[in-house]
């Protein structure tokens, strides 16, 4: 099982989109500053959103499906 998951960080305001075959250690990899993209927002990184697919394959299908979406809210301001 592999997940699509949504962190927001108090710290920053900010929310970051990916997957993963295991929420807990990818939140512990986020808070502690592992991750290059969220690293400002360590260690505030709380999971607001998931969602269970059945393959690696499909989570990156609707992983980019939502950053598509979250791109074209911003665009449209």
């Amino acid at each position: 099982m592999y997940y699509i998951y949504i962190l927001f960080s108090l710290k920053t305001n900010k929310y970051y989109i990916g997957s993963t075959d295991d929420l807990a250690r990818i939140l512990k990899h986020h808070n502690a500053g592992s991750t290059p993209s969220t690293k400002s927002g360590a260690p505030n990184w709380e999971i607001r959103y998931t969602e269970a697919v059945i393959d690696r394959t499909t989570a990156l299908k609707r992983e980019l499906e939502i950053k598509k979406k979250k791109a074209e809210t911003i665009s449209k301001g």
